[in-house]
């Protein structure tokens, strides 16, 4: 994994994001993968930035999110791009749902915990602070949404 300087061709954001950084620097993160080892490596890679950094990149998926994530340094921008997709997020301990179209939004604010479910193939964008960012496994019963803790 490292971060490219000055990208001269397209960049697809589906398996390579792009990070955002001080002094308005955008870096292509080259080798990027969701893994333990990668995710660390970048952390260290982008520990300047701060909560200040933010990380764009495009998902493609089909069906319930697998996981609850918050990130406690910053909003998360969520742009649906196609399909239809419902943003939940646990509120007091009760789901709060967006549902979202082709070219709407939503924003996670700082600290919400939140899932994304996709109704058949969709694609969103994020746009996300990810410093201390935390997941958890996500389960679903019949009037709950909220995460669990051990």
């Amino acid at each position: 994994m490292r971060l490219v300087d000055h990208e001269p061709n397209a960049i697809n954001l589906r398996t390579t994001p792009v990070h955002l950084g001080l002094g308005s620097r955008a870096k292509p993160i080259e080798g990027f993968a969701w893994d333990p080892e990668v995710l660390h490596a970048y952390s260290a890679a982008v520990a300047a930035d701060g909560a200040e950094g933010r990380m764009v990149t495009i998902f493609d998926g089909d069906g319930l999110g697998d996981h609850w994530e918050r990130h406690p340094a910053g909003d998360e921008l969520v742009v649906c791009l196609s399909g239809s997709v419902t943003v939940i997020r646990d509120v007091d301990g009760g789901p709060d749902r967006v549902v979202l179209g082709p070219g709407e939004a939503t924003v996670n604010p700082a600290g919400t915990w939140h899932a994304v479910d996709m109704a058949g193939p969709a694609s969103i964008l994020t746009i996300t602070a990810g410093l201390g960012t935390d997941h958890r496994p996500r389960t679903e019963r019949a009037g709950t949404s909220g995460p669990r803790t051990p």
